[in-house]
C-alpha cells in the first residue's frame, strides 16, 4: 500500500469516525450521564438523514440540519414519553420506538428505500465552494464535520455544567435523591433524551449528505458502532472532566473506525464487518473486567509453573 493509499484511507476513517462520533456522544449523554440505553438510535439515526436529505432536495441544505435535530427531538420526546408517563421499560421504549421509526423514515423517503443526491447542493458543496483556490480545497468533508463536533462537545461541556445539566447527571446517579430534591426526574428525563436524540439526527443528516445518498438502512448497527466507540473511549479517557471524556468519545470513534478500515483493507469480506463490530464491542466491555482480573491470572500461571518445576 503506498504511502498516498494510506493518508486516504487515514482521512476516509478520521471524516467518518467524527461523523458516528455525533451518535457516540448522544449516547454519552443519554447512557453515560442520564444512565438511560437508548435502543431507538438506529431508527433515530435514519429519520436524521432521511429528513435532512428530504430538506436538501429541496434546496435547503442548512436548514436540513436543523430539521435533522428537530426530528431527532420528536422521537427523543416520544422514547422519554413512553418511558417516565406510560411507564414503559426504557429498554422496550426504545425498541417499540425503533420498530415504528422504520414505517415513519419510510413515509419521510416517499415511500422509497433509497434518495439520490448526487446533484443536490449540500453543506459539504457549499463549503467546498468556499474553500477554492485555497490548501484545503479538498478537505471540505473533514472542516465540516470538525467544526460539528467541535460545536457539540463545547455545548456538552458548557452544558452539564449548568443547574440543568446537573439535574440531568443527578437523575443518572440517584433518581430518589433527585425526587428528594423536588427535581422532576420527568423533565430532566425527557431534555436528556430529546438532546441526545438531536445529535443522533444531526450524524445521520451529515452522513447521508456526505455520502450523496440514503437508504432505509442507513444506521443498521449504528448503536452497536456508538456503544463500542463509547466504550473505547471510556479506556482512554474515562475519568475527568466533562470535557475531557467528550473528546476520550470521539477518540473512540475515530479509532473504530481505523480498526474497521484496516478490516476492509484486509479484503475481509462486507457480511463479515457486523461480526467485527460485535467483537470489538466484546473487547470493549470486558477489557477493564480482564486488566482487573490478568494479576490473578498472572499469580495463578507463576504457581503452576512453580509447582511443575518443584515436581
Amino acid at each position: 500500500m503506498s504511502f498516498t493509499a494510506v493518508l486516504n484511507l487515514g482521512q476516509t476513517a478520521l471524516e467518518l469516525g467524527l461523523i458516528y462520533s455525533l451518535t457516540v456522544l448522544a449516547l454519552f449523554l443519554s447512557y453515560s450521564m442520564l444512565n438511560v440505553c437508548d435502543l431507538s438510535t438506529d431508527g433515530c439515526f435514519t429519520l436524521g438523514a432521511a429528513v435532512g436529505a428530504v430538506v436538501a432536495i429541496a434546496g435547503h441544505p442548512f436548514l436540513a440540519i436543523f430539521a435533522a435535530m428537530l426530528a431527532g427531538v420528536c422521537s427523543g420526546f416520544v422514547t422519554a414519553f413512553l418511558q417516565t408517563r406510560m411507564g414503559v421499560d426504557s429498554l422496550l421504549a426504545g425498541i417499540i420506538v425503533n420498530t415504528g421509526l422504520y414505517s415513519i423514515n419510510i413515509a419521510v423517503m416517499g415511500g422509497s428505500s433509497l434518495l439520490n443526491m448526487n446533484k443536490t447542493d449540500t453543506v459539504f458543496t457549499r463549503m467546498k465552494a468556499l474553500l477554492a483556490n485555497t490548501p484545503f480545497h479538498d478537505k471540505q468533508t473533514l472542516i465540516v464535520v470538525l467544526i460539528a463536533v467541535a460545536l457539540v462537545v463545547l455545548f456538552l461541556t458548557l452544558f452539564l455544567r449548568t443547574r440543568l445539566g446537573l439535574a440531568i447527571r443527578a437523575t443518572g446517579n440517584n433518581p430518589d435523591m433527585v425526587r428528594s430534591s423536588s427535581i422532576n426526574p420527568i423533565f430532566t428525563t425527557t431534555v436528556g433524551l430529546c438532546g441526545a436524540n438531536a445529535f443522533t439526527g444531526l450524524s445521520g443528516c451529515l452522513l447521508g449528505q456526505a455520502q450523496k445518498s440514503v437508504s432505509i438502512d442507513i444506521g443498521s448497527g449504528v448503536v452497536t458502532i456508538a456503544l463500542a466507540s463509547l466504550l473505547i473511549g471510556g479506556t482512554f479517557m474515562g475519568k475527568g472532566g466533562i470535557c475531557s471524556r467528550a473528546i476520550g468519545v470521539v477518540l473512540g470513534s475515530v479509532i473504530f473506525r481505523l480498526i474497521y478500515a484496516i478490516a476492509l483493507r484486509l479484503n475481509m469480506p462486507a457480511f463479515m464487518l457486523k461480526l467485527v463490530s460485535s467483537v470489538i464491542v466484546i473487547l470493549a466491555i470486558s477489557g477493564p473486567y480482564l486488566k482487573k482480573q490478568w494479576p490473578t491470572v498472572k499469580r495463578w500461571l507463576s504457581h503452576r509453573k512453580g509447582g511443575g518445576a518443584h515436581a
